[in-house]
C-alpha cells in the first residue's frame, strides 16, 4: 500500500487509463492477471498514477525489454532481471 495520493484504475480518466494499458500490453502474457488491471494493482506502478506519462515511460521499459522478440529467450531475460534484482539488494 502506497502512503502517496494515488488514482485507483476504476477512477482514472482517458489519459492515464490509457497509459496503464498500453504499458501492461508490452509485458510478457505470463505476467497479465486473470482480471487484467484492478484496483488492487497498486505498490509502484499505482504510485505513478498522478503523471501518466511517466508511469506509461517507466514501467513499458520493463515490458519492452522483455519482449519475445529479442534475442534472448525468456529464461535469459529471468535470469538478468534476477541477478539484477539481488545486486540492486531487491526483496521482490
Amino acid at each position: 500500500m502506497t502512503w502517496i495520493k494515488t488514482i485507483p484504475f476504476s477512477d482514472a480518466d482517458g489519459k492515464l487509463r490509457e497509459a496503464w494499458e498500453r504499458e501492461r500490453a508490452l509485458y510478457p502474457g505470463e505476467y497479465a492477471t486473470p482480471t487484467g488491471i484492478t484496483d488492487e494493482a497498486g505498490g509502484i506502478v499505482a504510485s505513478h498514477s498522478l503523471i501518466p506519462e511517466a508511469l506509461y515511460h517507466a514501467f513499458a521499459t520493463f515490458g519492452v525489454l522483455m519482449s519475445a522478440d529479442l534475442p534472448l529467450n525468456r529464461r535469459q531475460h529471468e535470469m538478468i532481471t534476477t541477478v539484477v534484482s539481488v545486486t540492486n539488494r531487491c526483496f521482490y
